[in-house]
């Protein structure tokens, strides 16, 4: 067997099993990855999936949630989940001789859930008030108000968390039926990192999730959506200004993925990306300002966030625009080019070197259909990014100028068109 490396295998019902072994670790990390999120829910029941991953650690037939938590904290774990817009994920990080311990509890929260009407009153109330957590935290929420003003009316424009009116008329019936469709064997990924052995996870895995296959990969059907270039300014009496400005990005299987990571590093990727420099520290016009990308099925997205005070919001907006245009006139640097390919690398590497980000890159890959690559071939293919990469790239997403705009602050009436387009 190899020492390094990831290893696949998908059982008899179809759970797809990805373990990556690293011998110098003492620790291991499990991730149980249910290919649903946000954008598979309809209108209705926006939310659902959130609400299911909380109701998952309120107890099964065999254990309490109190002694969920007894359990793991006598094996000095960690136990968390969190959802997303294609995924949910349940995971758990341990010693290497608890895996067992930590497989068992898992298991049975995702097969024998009570998802009881007792259990779904107690958590809504919960989940409300993270829902007004976010709300009030306008550098949080817009980044949601901007997905749903780039994607209007396509399923990835719904907010993971959900509407408050959703979540107070959801029923235990509604969250059973939704668990019972999407909580099957091949819609369930296993990832595990850590000091294992692959065949020793294939057997526990068969062993504690003997349940019955033959329904099929869940195949998600929807077309790219269109893109209206608008902004919209929600009037709020905050301190500060809070602005997304973005547009289409790629998706996740697109060969140009690795230009579009360099190109994102030299625009908002760092304290020395053009948007750092020209506006933060050249003006002093913004406290922060980052830009960043994120990749889906069939399509993505290109943002950039920028906080400043209200008086200076079209200024701001404005200079993005110009740096903008002025990459697509003139164009990125050698040095540029170089300087963001050495960031991203560096970032990489770090970011592999403990159990969870190795779980994480197995699992998330595989549930959403990506292409799992090994480190070093991670890294010759941003290497092998050219300044025409880039240039084309940038031409594809900006030369349309179908940029969007979300605006956060104390602005009335005022507006904002003008500054983008």
């Amino acid at each position: 067997m190899r020492e390094t490396g990831y290893l696949r295998t998908e059982n008899a019902n179809g759970i797809r099993i990805l373990t990556e072994k690293m011998p110098h670790l003492r620790s291991v990390t499990t991730g149980f990855w249910v290919g649903v999120g946000s954008r598979d829910e309809p209108q209705e029941l926006s939310g659902i999936s959130h609400f299911i991953e909380h109701l998952l650690f309120k107890g099964t037939e065999r254990r309490s949630a109190r002694r969920i938590a007894e359990e793991f904290d006598a094996i000095g774990g960690e136990l968390n989940a969190f959802s997303a817009k294609e995924y949910t994920c349940y995971y758990a990080k341990v010693l290497d001789e608890n895996l067992g311990k930590a497989m068992d509890i898992m298991v049975d929260m995702l097969l024998n859930s009570r998802l009881s009407p007792k259990d779904v009153d107690a958590e809504r109330k919960v989940i409300l008030e993270e829902i007004a957590m976010h709300e009030d935290s306008p550098d949080d929420i817009i980044h949601d108000l901007f997905v749903s003003a780039l994607w209007e009316s396509h399923p990835l424009g719904q907010s993971v968390l959900g509407s408050q009116n959703v979540i107070r008329t959801l029923q235990s019936t509604d969250i059973r039926e939704f668990f019972d469709r999407y909580y099957y064997p091949e819609n369930i990924v296993v990832a595990v990192a850590g000091n294992v052995e692959h065949e020793d996870i294939v057997d526990m895995v068969e062993r504690l999730m003997a349940v019955d296959g033959g329904r099929g990969r869940h195949v998600r059907h929807s077309v790219v959506p269109e893109i209206r270039p608008h902004t919209v300014v929600y009037d709020r009496p905050t301190e500060q200004a809070h602005i997304v400005l973005g547009t289409q990005g790629l998706p996740r299987r697109h060969p140009a993925r690795f230009a579009l990571a360099v190109l994102d590093n030299i625009l908002g990727g760092g304290m020395s990306s053009r948007l750092f420099q020209k506006i933060r520290e050249e003006r002093s016009l913004v406290y922060s300002i980052f830009s960043y990308h994120s990749m889906y099925a069939e399509t993505g997205l290109w943002a950039v966030y920028a906080g400043t005070s209200p008086e200076n919001a079209p200024a701001v907006m404005e200079l993005i625009k110009q740096e903008i245009d002025l990459l697509l006139e003139k164009g990125v640097s050698g040095e540029e080019l170089e300087r963001a390919k050495g960031h991203i690398k560096g970032s990489l590497v770090l970011s592999l070197e403990d159990s969870g980000s190795r779980m994480t890159r197995l699992g998330k890959a595989e549930i959403s259909g990506g292409e799992i690559l090994t480190l070093d071939e991670l890294l010759k293919r941003v290497e092998e990014v050219t300044l025409d990469d880039v240039q084309r790239l940038a031409n594809e997403i900006f030369g349309s100028r179908r940029l969007v705009a979300v605006i956060i602050g104390p602005f009335g009436d005022r507006e904002f068109q003008a500054h983008l387009f």
